[in-house]
């Protein structure tokens, strides 16, 4: 044998001969001439050290064998045929995992729309789906244990200048307080209002960049602030508030989750969150990466144009 294609061949050869019982009629269906499959039938018999087929008068056919050789053959050849149908859904990225690790509020946007098309358009790839803190998961993605994190401001730290990362959402800082609390008919709340009431805010450890924001708007000495509630996601936040243990603090994005008996509140002075930020390692070539991607361009334009400014495609 010369190789894995020769190989191929003649056991394609050894099918169609054994279907058509004659070498003229077989040649015919391989597009061949006759006198080049008798040789590889011939090498093909060499090989294996046995008398594949009987040569008669009235046709040819498969010896015992033969049709050994024969079930194993036509087994080999559905089993190359589906590797390489199997890699070429690989290499388009219809097959695999994807390793994503998000702040919960990106469930309330863009997650669901970008997540329910991909998984539509993909249902034989593995999502792999973690809800963490910003700081995890740009841990977490930087260590190579995500393909993907949708975090609270751009990652930072040892390994961040190895990511691309781009805006996915933009947020302001709003309230949320019961429907009995003093505030609630109030359609906003200013800073001196927030600093006499307990807060119900995310943990500083896991959201870095908005307990920075907090400080910078309530001041460093806001004791509100330092003995406020801590709360992991922005339906806690929400909950808590519900119960009556303070004001709620988040992001505006707060809004599309409304639930009984809570009321949002505009906090004056307007007041920018960091972005929400989808960012990969830029060495990540995995094709199931890269068809996660050309979902996020289609479903979000203005983030599909500055992910491909930041690629630097045309």
């Amino acid at each position: 044998m010369e190789g894995v294609a020769m190989e191929a061949r003649h056991l394609r050869y050894a099918l169609t001969l054994a279907e058509h019982g004659h070498f003229g009629h077989a040649a015919h269906a391989l597009g061949i001439a006759q006198p080049p499959l008798s040789k590889q039938i011939a090498d093909l018999e060499r090989e294996t050290g046995a008398r594949l087929f009987d040569r008669t008068r009235q046709g040819v056919f498969p010896t015992a064998a033969g049709q050994a050789f024969l079930i194993r053959a036509r087994r080999a050849l559905e089993e190359m045929t589906a590797a390489t149908l199997d890699a070429g859904r690989a290499a388009r990225g219809e097959t695999g995992r994807l390793r994503l690790g998000f702040i919960a509020s990106a469930l309330l946007d863009p997650l669901p729309d970008v997540l329910g098309r991909f998984g539509r358009e993909r249902p034989d790839v593995r999502l792999e789906l973690h809800e963490m803190a910003s700081g995890r998961s740009a841990a977490a993605l930087m260590a190579g244990e995500l393909d993907v994190a949708v975090t609270l401001g751009p990652p930072r730290g040892a390994g961040a200048e190895h990511l691309v990362s781009v805006p996915v959402g933009h947020d302001h800082l709003i309230a949320v307080v019961s429907g009995t609390h003093p505030y609630a008919g109030q359609a906003s709340v200013s800073v001196d209002q927030l600093r006499r009431q307990p807060l119900i805010v995310a943990p500083a450890k896991d959201e870095p960049a908005v307990a920075a924001g907090l400080r910078t708007l309530l001041g460093e000495d806001a004791a509100a602030l330092d003995g406020a509630t801590v709360a992991r996601d922005v339906h806690t936040i929400i909950g808590l508030a519900a119960c009556g243990v303070g004001v709620g603090l988040g992001p505006s994005r707060m809004l599309s989750a409304p639930r009984p008996g809570v009321r949002f509140c505009e906090v004056t002075p307007r007041t920018a969150l960091p972005d929400l930020v989808l960012s990969f390692a830029d060495r990540n070539r995995s094709p199931v990466l890269g068809a996660f991607l050309d979902t996020v361009r289609r479903n979000c334009p203005d983030v599909g144009a500055a992910l491909d400014r930041r690629l630097g495609h045309a």
